[in-house]
């Protein structure tokens, strides 16, 4: 029987049990087949893992299977029933929520605003729709007072409260994608809570991740995507990390360890007493001080929102400090602008890709230009020069293993991890003497992920700077020669890589556990 879903007004229809049978999906864009001949069995009532690298088709067939986009070829079947999707209203209709990586809230808002906007047929935006939204909070332990406002909430709750959202809307089926990016330990350990309990009342989850010993700890089926089709399955009572590495991307498992000390006693990053204040004159960083030396990674630990953001804007003179000093390399760089910081020799890797680091809808070789148009390399007289951008995007691209058809392609068509290797590659480029690196592997698949700390591992040895922000801890505590940790915009605390756990990390990042280790 197929079912045709069509958007409209009323409350969503009786959910279904939450099996979903996907065979055959093809997707195709302009010379690039996405899914090819996709096959997909999710059993009702269990938590199924999907992984893949970066480029694997995963997001592509998510978004088909939220009616973001249509299918050229194949079947989705839900219960049973063949559905063909118009809109991720068509979706949430048949049961199916989708929660995403970057979470949408607004933070003015409350969690009960935040959860009835859009749906406010359902239950209406006053008594009715607390006591849905506080009887889910209860059912499934997510623990959230439906008045407070969301800027008010930790990361964790937040995405607690876009699980609630897609719940309230009647969600059998819950798509979550790379749901512990931004968590810690701790966080992980209440989400996976929750999803249990929300598997152990019928519903369904399936769960993006690249964090492969989060899947084997979650999860009762794991399918491996693997350029565009689904290459294997595995048990994860059976399963090893290194056996889910060899199928995602047919090679080992990377390792960030760094094996021997290269620090120097030559400072290339001094921040003394640094202070920042919003519009409204209020403390964003307070007596910031650190130091990084040549041939060192100074790792930073915090959750997200602490302050990490403003100390990258404020060390690349996107903000100005309301007081103290900034030097790199003997230079008082406090006041100087960002292009002037730059020629000096920073190199930046954004937190966010595509807002700070790429022109999606420009070719390859000027996405290599961004933030080095002055460079005596690329630049003649105020004049880029095209083929020395052009040549050098090409050992760009053959070093760092950007996968693209040509340098001509728009960087909107490579995948994540593509446009990541890309970003890095360029950063590197004009031998810097200081990197700053905001959650350089975030999103990527293990593949990019070693590449990228193997990059970072041998500039390291060749004297580079490096400051690291990072959500993933294993990957401080292995690339980093020490670690701070920041908490609402102060530092609270200095570790030992070689001594302190994730667990120790996650505390003092939530305010249980400070000082030097």
């Amino acid at each position: 029987m197929t079912t045709s879903v069509e958007s409209g007004p009323g409350g969503p229809a009786l959910a279904p049990s939450g099996g979903i049978e996907v065979r055959g999906i093809t997707k195709r864009f302009p010379g690039v087949v996405a899914n090819s001949d996709v096959n997909l069995t999710i059993r009702p009532g269990t938590v199924h893992a999907l992984i893949g690298e970066n480029g694997a088709g995963k997001s592509t067939l998510m978004k088909i299977l939220y009616g973001v986009q249509k299918p050229d070829e194949g079947t989705i079947a839900v219960d049973g029933r063949e559905v063909h999707f118009s809109s991720p209203t068509d979706a949430i209709k048949v049961g199916i929520g989708m929660v995403f990586q970057h979470f949408m809230l607004a933070d003015n808002l409350t969690v009960l605003e935040n959860v009835v906007l859009g749906a406010e047929h359902l239950y209406g935006i006053g008594g009715n729709a607390r006591v849905q939204i506080k009887a889910i909070s209860a059912d499934y332990g997510f623990g959230l007072d439906p008045d407070v406002l969301v800027e008010e909430l930790g990361v964790g709750q937040r995405q607690r409260v876009e699980i609630l959202k897609v719940l309230y809307r009647g969600a059998r089926t819950i798509v979550l994608d790379e749901p512990t990016a931004v968590l810690v330990p701790q966080e992980v350990d209440a989400l996976f809570a929750n999803l249990r309990e929300l598997r152990a009342s019928g519903h369904t989850i399936l769960f993006i991740s690249h964090k492969l010993d989060e899947v084997l700890a979650i999860a009762d089926d794991i399918t491996v995507m693997r350029r565009g089709k689904t290459v294997g399955e595995a048990d994860p009572a059976t399963a090893t990390k290194h056996q889910l590495a060899e199928l995602m991307v047919g090679s080992e498992l990377p390792d960030p360890e760094t094996e021997e000390s290269t620090v120097t006693t030559t400072p290339m990053l001094t921040m003394r007493d640094v202070g920042l204040t919003d519009a409204a004159g209020r403390d964003l960083l307070t007596g910031i001080d650190l130091t990084i030396h040549r041939g060192e990674v100074l790792g930073i630990a915090g959750v997200e929102g602490n302050g990490q953001a403003e100390l990258v804007e404020t060390i690349m003179g996107m903000r100005r400090p309301t007081g103290g000093m900034i030097d790199v390399g003997g230079a008082n760089v406090t006041r100087w602008t960002t292009r002037r910081r730059r020629k000096l020799g920073i190199g930046f890797i954004p937190e966010d890709r595509h807002r700070h680091g790429l022109l999606l809808d420009a070719p390859l070789w000027e996405n290599r230009i961004l933030g080095h148009q002055t460079s005596r390399q690329l630049n003649w007289r105020g004049v880029i020069r095209r083929r020395a951008a052009k040549k050098d995007t090409r050992r760009i691209v053959e070093q760092y293993d950007v996968r693209t058809p040509t340098i001509n392609t728009h960087a909107r068509a490579l995948s994540g991890g593509n446009q990541q290797k890309l970003i890095v590659g360029r950063e590197m480029s004009g031998d810097p003497v200081l990197l700053i690196a905001a959650h350089p592997t975030r999103g990527v698949d293990v593949g990019a992920q070693g590449a990228i700390w193997n990059h970072i591992k041998t500039a390291r040895r060749e004297g580079l700077a490096v400051l690291l922000i990072s959500a993933d801890l294993d990957e401080l505590i292995g690339l980093s020669d020490r670690i701070q940790v920041i908490l609402r915009g102060e530092m609270v605390g200095e570790f030992d890589p070689d001594r302190v756990t994730p667990q120790e990390l996650g505390a003092a990042m939530t305010g249980g556990k400070g000082g030097e280790q």
